[in-house]
């Protein structure tokens, strides 16, 4: 008699979790009240501020007098030095509007408009997927591994230990988030060959440079541009959150340590052991009876190190010049363009059409993260369209009102938590809800540092699970399961609220 198969419920992919939260984004539209604050932006040719308020624009001079007039305390050389350049919500201000309900047009035009707004990422993702099919191609990626297994056998996990710390100064440092997919094609097949799992790959890259931007320190799309929002310095309470990165730094290595022990003892350990033979057929790279060492010419070599040398430059420019995507493709591209002449060429060449293929083939390999993104911003443009965003804030406002300082940062904290969800974008949460919230310290005698060090702990707290984030781009690349990842996730997100919690509250004690 056959045996009876139970029904087991399986956690849906990347694109159908987006799906269904559009369609929720939707339904919300119609029973969330419509509401906006008005809005204040730096115009640099005139050397005004606009003032955009439901149907009707502004324009005063921008002076300190102006700011302080509408309440907004912040100072103006913030606006004219180009610290900030997004709009920012004037406190007060908030009306109920007509309703903007969303209707069942509005879920592809969502999709679509959502993957325009993303196509500077998407493009700089489809030049890296191309430089690294090349790359592969040419068979440097397989004759360097081959070197760097056996160089490192016996100490696998002091590479991970590395990566993460790279990650997490890269995080607190210069807020590294969309830029960290571009390290998956070169140290996933690393760390495979290494004998780790997909938990391990996005552990050491997206968890630990998460971490790292969780306690920005002068992370400027963080706490520099929040910290300039609320009318306080970023310098104000760096002393905590370089202390605050310190420990999550030894806690994101430690349990890394743990759970790399677990599965090199015993392999079905793994939180993705049911996915590892997909998983490994995918990313690693498969060496043939060949002596591979003996074919790690020159040429390969020099390849290789052309690859390693985008990162720092990459690095470079977003932290000294403050490149962007397209920039940082166009960089990529350069790059990609002399190791396709050297793959092309000399005795064991791949030759001109295979140097074009190869590329097309990996930048054809990252669609499907493309388009991830773009789907996730598609959640916020629903919201927006609906002018239920800031509506949502202003209930949280209220929860706030008239509470006790431990009581009101802890609260804030999860207010943020819950904020990040609906605004994944740092810089722009920084100021839709600083300008705002900041001055609530004030009423309870609270340091506005404090609220925001509560912006940085609860959103990103809630940017490792968030599917309105990076975080379904970055399974969807490693082919994961997010129920895999939550299990993976959630020690991380606990020590956060609750660590952070902790330093939270000592901070209100103590100031």
């Amino acid at each position: 008699m056959a045996k009876k198969k139970k029904f087991k419920l399986k956690m849906p992919g990347a694109f159908v979790i987006l799906f269904i939260l559009t369609i929720v984004a939707v339904i919300a539209t119609w029973f969330v009240p419509a509401g906006s604050y008005s809005k204040l932006s730096y115009i640099p040719s005139s050397n005004q501020l606009k003032i955009e308020q439901p149907g009707e624009i502004d324009k005063v001079p921008a002076t300190q007098e102006a700011l302080d007039n509408l309440g907004v305390k912040i100072d103006i050389e913030q606006f004219r030095s180009g610290g900030i350049t997004e709009s920012v919500s004037i406190p007060d201000t908030y009306q109920r509007l007509e309703q903007q309900p969303a209707n069942i047009t509005d879920i592809p035009k969502s999709m679509v408009q959502g993957t325009i707004e993303a196509v500077d990422i998407m493009v700089f993702i489809f030049v890296l997927g191309g430089l690294i099919g090349v790359i592969r191609a040419s068979g440097a990626f397989e004759s360097g591994l081959f070197s760097l297994t056996k160089k490192t056998k016996g100490h696998e996990f002091l590479l991970v230990s590395l990566v993460s710390i790279l990650m997490i100064l890269g995080g607190t440092l210069c807020g590294i988030e969309e830029e960290a997919v571009a390290f998956y094609p070169v140290l996933v097949p690393i760390f495979i060959a290494l004998g780790y799992d997909s938990i391990v790959c996005v552990g050491a890259i997206f968890l630990s440079s998460s971490v790292g931007t969780s306690f920005s320190t002068i992370n400027p799309f963080s706490v520099v541009i929040a910290s300039n929002a609320a009318g306080t310095t970023f310098t104000q309470g760096l002393g905590w959150r370089t202390f605050g990165c310190i420990v999550g730094a030894i806690f994101v290595v430690s349990y890394l340590y743990w759970y790399c022990k677990k599965i090199k003892k015993d392999p079905t350990f793994s939180y993705t052991y049911e996915d590892h033979e997909s998983f490994n057929e995918q990313w690693a790279i498969e060496s043939d009876n060949n002596n591979v060492e003996s074919e790690f010419t020159k040429r390969r070599k020099l390849i290789l190190l052309l690859f390693i040398a985008t990162f720092p430059i990459m690095i470079w420019g977003v932290m000294s010049n403050g490149w962007g995507f397209p920039t940082m493709a166009a960089s990529f591209l350069s790059f990609t363009i002399f190791i396709m002449i050297l793959a092309a060429t000399g005795k064991n060449g791949i030759g001109e059409k295979g140097a074009v293929d190869s590329f097309t083939k990996g930048a054809s390999s990252l669609v499907g993260v493309s388009l991830i993104i773009g789907l996730a911003r598609g959640i916020n443009f629903v919201l927006n369209e609906g002018m239920i965003s800031d509506t949502i804030l202003y209930f949280a406002i209220n929860l706030v009102k008239n509470m006790s300082g431990p009581l009101f940062i802890i609260t804030m904290l999860f207010i943020f938590f819950f904020l990040g969800f609906v605004v994944p974008s740092s810089s722009g949460l920084a100021v839709l809800a600083m300008p705002i919230m900041a001055p609530l310290a004030d009423a309870v005698n609270i340091p506005r540092f404090v609220v925001v060090t509560a912006y940085q702990f609860g959103q990103y707290a809630m940017l490792f699970l968030a599917p309105t984030g990076l975080v379904m781009a970055t399974l969807q690349m490693l082919n994961m399961k997010y129920s895999h990842w939550l299990r993976f996730v959630w020690p991380v997100v606990t020590f956060l609220l609750i660590f952070g919690g902790g330093i939270l509250i000592t901070q209100v004690l103590v100031y």
